[in-house]
C-alpha cells in the first residue's frame, strides 16, 4: 500500500469515531426520554422468568388451553370422503372404499325415510354417472355378467346419489346384489322400528355390509 493510500485510510477513522458516538448519544437521549414519559406500571417492570405471574395478576380469569386435555374424536368412517378415482377395485364383494365410501343425505331423518315412497322421491342416477362409475371399476358399461349400479348406503337409509356411494355390484359371487338387499330391509326394518339409530345403519352398511349380513343368519 502507497503512503497515500495509508494517508487517505487514517482521515477515515475520526469521521467513523465521530459518527459512533453520535449514535452512543441519541441511544442516551432517546432512553432518556422514553423512560422519562412513558409511566411503565410496576407490575410490568418484571424479569422474565416471572411473566407467567404477571399474567395472572393482570388477568386472573385468564385460562390457557392444555393440548393434553383435548378430547379425543371418534366415530363413524369419513363417510362421502373419496381419495381415489380411478383404478378402483371391489373385493370380496365389498367395494373399493377409497373410491366409495358412501355418502349421505345430511338432512336425512329416520321419519323421513321410513314413510312409504321416500327412495323412490330422491332416487336420481342418470346413465351418464353410471357410466362414470363403470369407467372407475374398470368396468365397460354393460358389463358381462348380472352387475347394477348399486347405493352403498340405501336410499331407504338415507344414502344419497353421490358418486362417493355408488360401485358395480354383481349378483356373483355370493352374497351378491340379492343379499345386499337383504341386508338394507332387514336396517330399515330395525331403524323404523326404534331399535338402531340411523346412523348407526348407516355406519353399518357402509364399513362391511356381509358382516351385517353374516349377524342376520345367526
Amino acid at each position: 500500500m502507497s503512503r497515500r493510500s495509508r494517508a487517505a485510510g487514517c482521515s477515515y477513522i475520526p469521521l467513523v469515531i465521530l459518527t459512533f458516538l453520535l449514535f452512543l448519544w441519541a441511544f442516551g437521549f432517546l432512553r432518556v426520554q422514553v423512560t422519562s414519559e412513558v409511566n411503565v406500571p410496576p407490575e410490568l417492570q418484571t424479569p422474565i422468568a416471572e411473566i407467567p405471574k404477571a399474567i395472572s395478576t393482570l388477568a386472573p380469569s385468564l385460562t390457557l388451553p392444555n393440548p393434553a386435555a383435548a378430547p379425543t374424536v371418534s366415530g363413524p368412517p369419513a363417510i362421502g370422503r373419496r381419495t381415489k378415482t380411478m383404478g378402483c377395485v371391489a373385493a370380496n364383494t365389498l367395494p373399493d372404499p377409497a373410491c366409495t365410501p358412501g355418502a349421505i343425505f345430511a338432512t336425512a331423518t329416520s321419519d323421513q325415510v321410513c314413510v312409504a315412497g321416500y327412495s323412490a322421491s330422491v332416487r336420481d342416477v342418470p346413465d351418464t354417472l353410471k357410466d362414470v362409475v363403470y369407467a372407475e371399476y374398470g368396468l365397460p358399461r354393460d358389463p358381462p355378467g348380472n352387475y347394477e349400479v348399486d347405493h352403498l348406503i340405501p336410499l331407504a337409509l338415507g344414502g344419497s346419489n353421490d358418486i362417493a356411494n355408488l360401485w358395480p355390484q354383481g349378483a356373483e359371487p355370493r352374497p351378491g346384489s340379492e343379499e345386499k338387499d337383504r341386508v338394507e330391509n332387514y336396517l330399515q326394518d330395525q331403524v323404523c322400528r326404534g331399535a338402531m339409530p340411523l346412523q348407526q345403519a348407516q355406519t353399518d352398511i357402509a364399513t362391511n355390509w356381509v358382516g351385517v349380513y353374516q349377524r342376520m343368519g345367526k
